[in-house]
């Protein structure tokens, strides 16, 4: 028999970056809906974030609004913030995400190293900083937002598709190594989602989505509220698709 399934203690955190609008804010409430407190993550709109603080205030949770650039290279400061205001962060949610397309022979490298940067390597120290407390807690949600262009080829996205490609490794490979310490690492790859990030495309996109309609940033975040919870505890190293069909 292997190790007991734990649940999840009380004065649990989840922290979500990115969560001023679109996705993260819809994870954000989804999760305080759950009984999560909420780290809600903003880089420079702390107006967005405040407002999403607000929300989950308003329907009886907790949550804080807490400023810092995922890039930096300094999690631990983020964390220790964000531990003593609300409590332990045994969820992590890594959203944050930048686009910057052009077609390969064009790229340039800073369009490539920025979209790498936060969208994969930011990811890989935040979870790096977050598996540390949940070992000890012998409790832990990593969930990271890839996307179907990670394994499915979209032209102009060279950089895009590598980061969130690399996020999927990434998920399987840290999910081996903490399996038995009741810490759990999945990923959620959303297609064509209703976002400020997406609303630049041409409709005609939609012609690649069998269920023919843009997804919605709450279809999103119900996949992540159920891969942060207990009900998901065997669940680890995958990743759930939520693209009306387009990996099919």
């Amino acid at each position: 028999m292997g190790d007991l399934v734990s649940t999840r203690p009380e004065h649990a955190t989840a922290l979500v970056t990115g969560a001023s609008k679109g996705i993260g804010a819809a994870i954000a409430r989804a999760l305080a809906d759950d009984g999560w407190a909420v780290g809600v993550n903003y880089r420079s709109d702390e107006a967005g974030a405040r407002r999403v603080v607000e929300a989950i205030e308003s329907a009886g949770g907790r949550a804080l609004a807490i400023h810092g650039d995922v890039t930096n290279g300094a999690p631990a400061e983020l964390f220790a913030r964000l531990e003593s205001e609300l409590g332990p962060v045994l969820a992590l949610v890594n959203n944050a995400g930048v686009r910057a397309d052009g077609l390969a022979i064009q790229l340039e490298d800073d369009d490539w190293g920025r979209v790498i940067d936060t969208n994969l390597t930011a990811a890989f120290r935040m979870t790096r900083q977050a598996i540390k407390g949940m070992i000890r807690a012998r409790f832990g949600r990593v969930v990271n937002l890839a996307s179907v262009v990670g394994p499915r080829a979209n032209a102009g996205q060279a950089n895009y598709a590598a980061a969130k490609a690399g996020l999927i490794g990434m998920t399987k490979t840290v999910a081996t190594e903490v399996a038995r310490r009741g810490v759990t690492v999945n990923a959620v790859a959303p297609g064509f989602i209703e976002t400020d990030m997406t609303a630049d495309l041409p409709d005609t996109v939609m012609q690649a989505v069998p269920a023919r309609r843009a997804g919605t940033p709450e279809e999103v975040a119900a996949a992540v509220r159920f891969l942060a919870s207990d009900a998901a505890g065997y669940v680890t190293g995958t990743t759930l698709f939520v693209d009306g069909g387009m990996s099919a």
